[in-house]
């Protein structure tokens, strides 16, 4: 049987996914503002598969898009961590790591509070050699997120092939960062 990772920061747990995260889950993808640089918001029922799947994919792998937790409130506020894509990609096959938090809980350093422990965990215990990460190249927001956790720009932009070809919003951003790179950037103190 698969050990479920849980990963905690000063802030945040990093969890598996359980049914009370599913409505608030829901109202962030349905919000216009969180989905902007997606080709649409979804429905419940679409969001609802969505949870399954990265709930499901925790429970075959051990880790995943851990369901984020505030510590001193105890709610659920999105999800962060690590994917294997599926879409056939020009970098495939690899580890992405990602993030989508309720809009309420932006400006606050989550996601790079979350994707720090998330990319200690990559490169300390599954023994990745390196992460990626992408998203539109409209979508400064992520980027910056990027930047912060010390990855580069590849300078290799792709198109989405999930994303509708007329959109604006096909055309893809690379970044990535190495295992020795981290290594340089980060003490190596553990935070699981």
């Amino acid at each position: 049987m698969v050990e479920i990772v849980t990963l905690k920061t000063e802030r945040l747990i990093l969890r598996q996914w359980q049914l009370a995260d599913y409505r608030p889950f829901a109202a962030i993808n349905a919000d216009p503002v969180v989905m902007e640089y997606y080709p649409s918001c979804l429905p419940t029922t679409e969001s609802d598969a969505l949870a399954d799947k990265l709930m499901s994919l925790i429970a075959k792998r051990g880790w995943g898009f851990w369901a984020v937790e505030l510590i001193s409130t105890k709610q659920f506020i999105g999800f962060v961590g690590l994917h294997q894509p599926e879409a056939e990609l020009p970098f495939t096959p690899c580890v992405e790591i990602g993030w989508r938090l309720a809009k309420a809980h932006w400006g606050y350093g989550y996601a790079t509070e979350a994707a720090q422990t998330a990319l200690q965990f990559a490169f300390d215990k599954l023994g990745l050699n390196e992460v990626v990460s992408f998203t539109s190249c409209l979508n400064e927001r992520s980027q910056a997120v990027m930047q912060r956790l010390g990855m580069a720009n590849t300078e290799q932009d792709f198109e989405h092939p999930s994303v509708p070809i007329e959109s604006p919003l096909r055309e893809h951003v690379l970044y990535k960062i190495t295992k020795l790179q981290w290594s340089t950037l980060h003490d190596r103190c553990k935070q699981y």
